[in-house]
């Protein structure tokens, strides 16, 4: 059978969007591999405990071989890292986080405008060894300030510190004896402890830690010092921005969303009662920030979230006397431990409510999401997966709740 001409444009037309697909997604993880090869470097930044020998200070090391671990650790709903301006995975750049309009696709942060490598990428704690300690001081996303006591202290004495606010994550962490592990402080904590370390997160989607925070947190800790008394070791504050600002455009980078939208159309609605039926059947429940989150069955942990299209919150009382032309289903892949089995079973779970509900599954653009479509967007999990992996942030990791929460 002779082929029109027509039917020839179409083939050649549709080999040359597939190949076009390919070589994007190619081009996507490649320049994603080259940013954090280049990011592989150490500060020269260093200082040392009173005495207690050479310690290596919270810095950003070159991955040759296995992670390294340390004797001595220095004291520590979804925003955005400052510097990443939210954009779809296989789209032009779109309008940042402060004006995300659901329906959408996928979400990912955009990088600096002069596409500046991002510098660190971070090692990480054996993971046996961390689960068997219990939480750790993380130095590579951390920083930390060392406090030596004249004698051991309980974490009463700490009062002051335990409670202060620096605008980012503070954690604080003691020790019974050199080289034990260490133990995370609350007020109501037993023990006395001969080492204690203060430990103030870098980054997370607010953004790196400021010049002010951690300027703020050194001249908090130098004044807490003589009151113990304790000898303090802290890092440079300089060298500390530097750090937090290339650990946020490291973040940003690999920092991805992904969406599923029900759409019912127009003029047609989803009364509020309705759909808060069809979620709890789903297995979602209603959450305070507005949202319902899907949680899993054995530990609890949130797989993904059922959020309003109209970009209003869901409360008991709005559900109860309003409707929504429709729903994302929104999948946070570094907060996630597996996020291609989440983004599975979020995909069966968006096509049964849209069943259910007589609506739509469509994309960003409101077109209709089909099987094929599907599976593009699960290459785009994976490869954002391989992303996080890379840079040695796990998703789901206590690493990974840490940098990609607010």
């Amino acid at each position: 059978m002779r082929l029109s001409s027509l039917q020839l444009g179409l083939i050649v037309a549709g080999v040359l969007l597939v190949a076009g697909v390919i070589v994007y997604n190619a081009w996507q993880e490649r320049r994603i591999r080259r940013r954090i090869t280049s990011a592989f470097r150490k500060p020269d930044d260093a200082p040392s405990p009173p005495d207690a020998g050479v310690r290596v200070e919270p810095t950003m090391r070159t991955m040759p071989g296995a992670p390294k671990d340390f004797d001595a650790a220095p004291v520590a709903d979804t925003g955005q890292h400052a510097d990443g301006a939210q954009r779809d995975f296989a789209a032009a750049p779109a309008e940042d986080d402060s004006a995300w309009t659901p329906p959408m696709d996928v979400v990912e942060h955009a990088p600096d405008a002069d596409d500046v490598p991002a510098a660190p990428v971070v090692t990480t704690y054996a993971a046996a060894a961390t689960d068997a300690m219990g939480p750790q001081p993380d130095r590579d996303i951390e920083c930390m300030a060392i406090l030596q006591p004249a004698r051991p202290l309980g974490a009463g004495a700490l009062a002051a510190g335990l409670h202060a606010r620096m605008g980012k994550r503070l954690r604080w962490f003691g020790r019974t004896s050199p080289g034990a592990p260490w133990v995370l402080l609350h007020s109501a904590t037993q023990g006395e402890f001969v080492e204690l370390a203060a430990c103030l997160l870098l980054a997370d989607r607010n953004g790196a830690a400021s010049h002010a925070q951690l300027d703020t947190f050194v001249r908090v800790m130098s004044e807490l010092a003589p009151m113990l008394p304790a000898a303090l070791s802290v890092p440079d504050v300089a060298a500390e921005t530097d750090r937090a600002e290339a650990l946020d455009r490291l973040c940003a980078d690999v920092d991805v969303q992904i969406g599923l939208t029900v759409l019912k159309p127009e003029p047609a609605s989803i009364a509020g009662t309705r759909l808060r039926g069809v979620a709890e059947a789903a297995g979602f429940r209603l959450a305070p920030g507005g949202r319902f989150e899907f949680p899993q069955e054995d530990t609890g942990a949130i797989l993904y979230t059922l959020q309003n299209v109209r970009n209003e919150p869901f409360t008991v009382d709005t559900l109860r006397a309003s409707a929504t032309n429709g729903v994302v289903l929104v999948l946070d892949v570094p907060r996630v431990a597996d996020p291609l089995r989440a983004f599975d079973q979020m995909k069966l779970t968006a096509k049964r409510i849209a069943h259910t509900l007589d609506g739509d599954l469509v994309d960003d653009n409101r077109r209709l999401l089909d099987d094929a479509a599907l599976a593009s967007i699960r290459q785009q999990v994976q490869i954002a997966a391989d992303a996080l992996k890379a840079c040695r942030i796990d998703p789901g990791s206590p690493r990974a709740q840490a940098l990609f929460g607010a």
